[in-house]
């Protein structure tokens, strides 16, 4: 047992150093390469044992390509995104109780604001309408009114039973005085006198009733009069209309159906315009105006983009939200749209003109934090920039250069402060001259 396992040790120990001295021939073969290689170097080889940034030796010269720095006109936009809203919405309820006769509209169907949707049996109402015009033709005939004309009541003293108590009124005054004269000349008994005297008194207070109870008819007629209209309402009110114009969004009664007063008969929606109904963050509120042209997409449309205006805003800030409400107003005679739809969109606000702007392949980004590589004296500076919005493969440029520099646009991975560079022409890096929508 001992022997092999001496035998295995010493197999181990034969491997190990047959493979040192394979790693020392390979050592010697690249060595002897590298010392040939020098001998032709070209511009783009590099003297010594070392790449980019060794030391004890020269740096390689790394081929770029170049790019300026451009100016740009940037469109500047706020993100939105919301649902679909109709502007108006109505839901039609009966103004009056009773059996549901004829339905003329479906789910879906256009209707104009006016147009008949549902009819109700109206024989109740319509015998509610002539027991009021019975009443009011009753009261018109003790006020002297012929017909249903609504015109003004006479005078008072014009009425029948207020001229009848003037009469005995008056007819009471003058067999007073011929008492009080016959009395005089002792020609009348005192008690025929104090009759007379008491016959005035009732005749006086009999025209003052008369007068009363005219007054009191006129208010009736006025009263009955109002019956008469409220009870002509309802009976027309057995016809229900469309308040506004749009579609049937739900028809909830069905022909033969007995319904109550305020029960809803049908919902429609108005489809041309719609509004979005967003919310915008409250750090946008000095930008945001009505006017304003906004672009969106819906997924039920898909690459297809849809347009509309700000047209309301909101003065106020939800405090929970740090948002405001802003709604836009969207044609839609297409009809391709649909309250309910969630759109997504951007806003337009403003244009700035002559941005600084850098190429997409001239930043190097790592960690977040974003360099380029200025050219300076066939050699490149590494400098940390500070980016904005990316069109069209620029960003814009918002701190870290003047606007003069040439930066590295190619091969940055082997850039370093202080390479050398050779350039082998310039990038094509021609910016869009819009930079987004107006």
């Amino acid at each position: 047992m001992i022997m092999i396992t001496a035998k295995k040790n010493v197999a181990t120990q034969r491997l190990f150093w047959s493979a040192t001295a394979a790693l020392f021939l390979f050592a010697a073969l690249t060595a002897g390469c590298g010392t040939a290689g020098n001998s032709n170097t070209d511009a783009n080889s590099t003297v010594g044992p070392k790449g980019p940034g060794g030391r004890g030796g020269r740096t390689a010269e790394v081929t770029i390509q170049t790019a300026g720095v451009q100016r740009i006109s940037i469109q500047r936009q706020i993100d939105l995104s919301g649902s679909l809203i109709p502007q108006d919405e109505a839901q039609v309820s009966s103004e009056v109780a009773g059996v549901v006769r004829q339905v003329f509209v479906e789910m879906g169907q256009e209707v104009s604001a006016g147009e008949v949707l549902v009819k109700l049996d109206p024989r109740e109402l319509e015998l509610a309408l002539q027991r009021a015009q019975s009443q009011l033709r009753q009261t018109e005939a003790q006020l002297g009114i012929n017909g249903l004309e609504y015109g003004e009541p006479p005078p008072d003293e014009q009425i029948s039973s207020v001229r009848l108590a003037m009469a005995n009124r008056d007819d009471a005054l003058a067999q007073l005085k011929r008492a009080q004269r016959l009395r005089s000349q002792n020609l009348l008994p005192q008690a025929d006198l104090d009759a007379a005297e008491t016959r005035v008194k009732v005749m006086e207070a009999n025209y003052q009733a008369a007068l009363e109870s005219v007054r009191s008819l006129k208010a009736t007629l006025q009263e009955r009069r109002h019956a008469v209209e409220l009870a002509q309402k309802k009976l027309n009110d057995t016809v229900i209309r469309a308040s506004i114009s749009g579609q049937i969004a739900e028809r909830l009664v069905q022909q033969g159906e007995y319904i109550r007063e305020n029960t809803p008969v049908v919902r429609i929606v108005q489809i041309n315009p719609l509004k979005i109904r967003s919310a915008i963050q409250e750090r946008h509120a000095g930008l945001v105006r009505t006017g304003l042209s906004v672009e969106f997409a819906v997924e039920s449309a898909p690459g297809q983009t849809f347009r509309g205006k700000v047209a309301y805003i909101s003065p106020s800030v939800d405090l929970s939200t740090r948002t405001f409400p802003v709604e836009v107003m969207v044609d839609n005679a297409s009809r391709r749209l649909k309250p309910g739809f969630f759109a997504k969109g951007v806003i337009f606000t403003h244009r700035d003109e002559n941005v600084l702007a850098i190429s997409e392949d001239t930043v190097s980004t790592l960690a977040g934090v974003s360099n380029v590589y200025v050219v300076e004296g066939g050699k490149v500076r590494q400098q940390q920039v500070t980016i904005g919005t990316k069109i069209d493969g620029m960003y814009e440029l918002l701190e870290g250069l003047k606007g003069d520099e040439v930066l590295a646009a190619s091969n940055l991975t082997l850039l370093a402060t202080g390479v050398p560079v050779k350039i082998s022409r310039a990038a094509n890096t021609a910016p869009s001259s819009e930079g987004g929508q107006p």
